[in-house]
């Protein structure tokens, strides 16, 4: 059984930084891709950030600069590291994989960024 579990979401203010934090089980962590996707009210959920089973790194151009993302293979866990946050970064916060042909996702977590 996939599992992923979001923490690490909050209220900050424009600048300000914060972490995600995505917990992985039932499924070969070491050798599989993530992303953390978000979804702002209104709009389509979009790719943020992505890293490969290698630690390959590709970012959507609105976060580039600011976001990192990262892996720990012994704790199963992808990171996003957010920094000089803006309010129109404010979603919800999404870990994903893709495993033998589906998608499974996380519950979220909520980013707001008051200006």
């Amino acid at each position: 059984q996939v599992q992923l579990v979001e923490s690490g979401g909050g209220l900050v203010q424009a600048g300000g930084s914060l972490r995600l934090s995505c917990a992985a089980s039932g499924f070969l962590f070491s050798i599989n891709g993530l992303g953390w996707y978000r979804q702002a009210p209104g709009k389509e959920r979009e790719l943020v950030a992505y890293i490969s089973g290698v630690s390959s790194t590709n970012y959507a151009d609105s976060v580039k600069g600011r976001f990192t993302i990262s892996r720990d293979n012994a704790k199963r866990t992808v990171y996003l590291k957010m920094d000089n946050l803006k309010p129109e970064d404010t979603a919800v916060y999404y870990c994903n994989t893709r495993w033998r042909a589906y998608d499974y996702w996380g519950q979220g977590t909520q980013v707001t960024v008051s200006s």
